[in-house]
């Protein structure tokens, strides 16, 4: 009886799908950064220098739930200057003072997020 022989693969290997691992935040921020020219406007001196304006304005504390904000990054209670209505990429209203407030990072990372996936 004759042998048998392996036959070769007839599909080649596909490239990943899923792209990063989960709960990979540096690797998913750096993508985010590199994938819309606006995000550069948050690392210049100019918004530096604005959201400081924001934060005396507001005395540190949360526009929507009265929340001192005084923690520091990434705590619940650490201080976001955030845009009122989302400028996505509108420089008018990325730079207006009146388009901006501070909040708590809790609030801006729940409910004001919900809100913006709500308005899509």
């Amino acid at each position: 009886m004759g042998r048998l022989t392996t036959l070769k693969p007839r599909l080649s290997t596909l490239a990943p799908r899923l792209g990063r691992m989960p709960g990979d935040e540096a690797a998913r921020l750096r993508e985010r950064d590199q994938s819309v020219s606006w995000r550069a406007w948050y690392k210049t001196e100019r918004w530096r220098k604005l959201r400081h304006v924001i934060l005396l304005r507001d005395n540190y504390t949360c526009q929507k739930t009265g929340v001192l904000c005084i923690g520091k990054y990434p705590a619940p209670n650490s201080a976001v200057v955030d845009h009122k209505e989302p400028h996505r990429g509108d420089e008018r209203l990325f730079w207006d003072q009146g388009n901006l407030q501070t909040v708590s990072k809790a609030y801006h990372d729940s409910e004001k997020q919900k809100l913006e996936r709500r308005s899509f």
